[in-house]
C-alpha cells in the first residue's frame, strides 16, 4: 500500500489525505493493556487490524476493538502504513525486517532484539527501505519523565548517576504478575526487560556507553557499572525478581547542576500514543527520531556485552 505521510492529517486539525493505517502484531497482556487501547484512541491514525501467533487471541483482541483480524502478517503489512509490535524481541526482529521491506514504518517494542545481529538487521532494514522507526521506551514518552530527560540532557557537568528498576514479575515472596507467563522474560530476566529503560535515560543525559562491567546477584539481579562518553560514571541495578515490598524504579543524577531525581510517571497508553506521534512526525519529515531502531540496536549491543560479562544466571551467588 502506498501512502504519503507528508500529506497526512497529524491529528491537529491540519488538512490532508486519509489517516495512516496502523496494524498491531501481538496479542499478549502488553498488547491488550497498552498497545491496542492506545491505537484505538489515537486521533491521528486508524487502527486497522491485529495479527497474532495465537489466532483465537488475535480474533478476540480484534473483536474487542472492532478491527480486522489477519491470518498472515504479510497481508497486514500490505494493508498498513505503520506496524506496531507487541511481540517477544527475537520474534519481533525478523518480522520488523519484513515489514520495512513492505514499506511500513516501525513502532517497535524494547528490546528490539536480544541478538546483536538481529537488532542491527532491523536498523539496517529501516534505513535501506527508508521507513521511519521508533522504539517505545516508556520513560522517553511518559509525562513528566520525557520532559525531565530533555531538561537534564541540556545541562552539562554531570558527575555520576545511579538507577534501579526492580520489578516483582517473579517475586520470591508472592504471586507472579500478569507478565510472568512470558517465556522470553523468564529466560532473559530484568537485564533485557528493564535494562533498556534505564539505558534510555542514562545515554541521552550522560552520553554513549564506552565501558561496561556487570555482575549478577540474587533473584535475577544484575548490576551494571558504566562509563559514558562525557566521562561520567553510572550504575544500574536491574531485576524482575524483587520482593514486592522492595520493588520500585528510581534514577538519580549528581553533578554541577546539583542532585536531580527522575519524577514519577503514569498513563502508559498515553505515552504509547506519543510514541506513535513521534513515529508519524519522523515519517512526514524524514528526520530520524533519536529513539529509532538504530538507538534500539545500540541498546542491544550494550546489553549483550553486559550479559556476557555477567555470566549465565546459574552463576549467581
Amino acid at each position: 500500500m502506498s501512502y504519503d505521510l507528508t500529506s497526512a492529517n497529524d491529528g491537529s486539525g491540519l488538512p490532508g489525505g486519509p489517516l495512516p493505517r496502523v496494524g498491531l502484531l501481538g496479542t499478549g497482556p502488553w498488547a491488550a493493556r497498552t498497545h491496542a487501547p492506545a491505537l484505538a484512541a489515537h486521533t491521528g491514525s486508524t487502527f486497522a487490524g491485529v495479527w497474532g501467533r495465537r489466532p483465537e487471541a488475535a480474533a478476540e483482541l480484534a473483536d474487542a476493538h472492532g478491527v480486522k483480524v489477519y491470518e498472515d502478517p504479510d497481508a497486514l503489512f500490505a494493508d498498513c502504513d505503520v506496524v506496531s509490535f507487541a511481540l517477544p524481541p527475537d520474534v519481533q526482529a525478523p518480522l520488523a525486517v519484513r515489514a520495512a521491506a513492505a514499506g511500513c514504518h516501525l513502532l517497535l517494542d524494547k528490546p528490539v532484539a536480544t541478538d546483536v545481529r538481529q537488532a542491527r538487521a532491523v536498523a539496517d532494514a529501516a534505513a535501506r527501505h527508508q521507513v521511519a522507526s521508533v522504539v517505545f521506551l516508556t520513560l522517553r514518552f511518559a509525562r513528566p519523565t520525557a520532559d525531565w530527560v530533555e531538561e537534564q540532557a541540556a545541562s552539562d557537568g554531570w558527575f555520576t548517576a545511579a538507577a534501579h528498576w526492580l520489578g516483582a514479575v517473579f517475586p520470591p515472596d508472592g504471586a507472579p504478575s500478569a507478565y510472568a507467563d512470558s517465556p522470553w522474560r523468564k529466560e532473559k530476566g530484568g537485564l533485557w526487560d528493564v535494562g533498556p529503560h534505564a539505558l534510555s535515560v542514562l545515554i541521552p543525559v550522560l552520553g554513549d556507553v564506552v565501558r561496561v562491567s556487570a555482575t549478577r546477584g540474587p533473584s535475577d539481579v544484575v548490576q551494571l557499572a558504566l562509563r559514558h562518553a562525557s566521562g561520567a560514571a553510572s550504575t544500574a541495578v536491574l531485576s524482575l525478581g524483587a520482593p514486592g515490598a522492595a520493588a520500585g524504579v528510581g534514577l538519580e543524577l549528581r553533578g554541577a547542576a546539583g542532585v536531580h531525581s527522575l519524577p514519577d510517571w503514569s498513563d502508559v497508553p498515553g505515552a504509547y500514543g506519543r510514541a506513535l506521534d513521534a513515529l508519524l512526525a519522523a515519517a512526514r519529515t524524514g528526520v530520524p527520531d533519536p529513539r529509532d531502531a538504530a538507538f534500539g540496536a545500540r541498546l542491544t549491543e550494550i546489553l549483550a556485552e553486559a550479559e556476557e560479562l555477567a555470566g549465565p544466571p546459574e552463576d549467581r551467588a
